[in-house]
C-alpha cells in the first residue's frame, strides 16, 4: 500500500496512468470532502482530468457500485495497484441513432476526447480481459 502523503503527486499520478495503461484494478482509501470516515474501494480507472480550478480527478468503474464514479486526487490516502485485470463494462459514446461511432484516424480520437462530455447517450461494451 503506497501513502500519498508520502511520496510526491508526481509519483501517484504516473502509478495511477500506468494501472490505466496495464488495465489492472486499484484499491484506494478515500475521504470525502467533508467525511470524517474514509472509504475503501477497488476501482478500474480509466482515465484522469484536471478541473477549471487546478484540480486533478481520477475517473474509474467502481466495482462496489458497478459504475463510473470520479474521485478527487486530494481526498486521495492511499492506494494498491492489483495486477488484476478489469472484469466492469464502461460506458461508450454512441451516435443518436445508437451507433457506436468508430475511431478510424489519431484526430477522430482527439476529437472524441475533446468531446466525451458532450455524446448525448451511451452504451455499455464488453470489455476483454488480457
Amino acid at each position: 500500500m503506497k501513502h500519498t502523503n508520502r511520496q510526491t503527486r508526481l509519483r501517484t499520478l504516473a502509478d495511477l496512468y500506468r494501472a490505466i495503461d496495464r488495465q489492472h484494478a486499484v484499491t484506494i482509501t478515500y475521504l470525502k470532502h467533508g467525511d470524517t470516515e474514509p472509504t475503501i474501494r477497488t476501482v478500474e480507472p480509466y482515465d484522469i482530468r484536471t478541473t477549471k480550478n487546478g484540480g486533478i480527478e481520477l475517473y474509474a468503474m467502481c466495482r462496489l457500485r458497478r459504475d463510473a464514479r470520479k474521485f478527487n486526487l486530494d481526498g486521495l490516502l492511499s492506494y494498491t495497484v492489483h495486477r488484476i485485470a478489469f472484469v466492469l463494462d464502461r460506458e461508450e459514446p454512441v451516435t443518436v441513432d445508437g451507433h457506436l461511432i468508430p475511431l478510424r484516424t489519431v484526430a477522430q480520437f482527439v476529437a472524441r476526447e475533446l468531446g466525451r462530455d458532450d455524446f448525448p447517450r451511451y452504451r455499455r461494451t464488453l470489455q476483454l480481459a488480457t
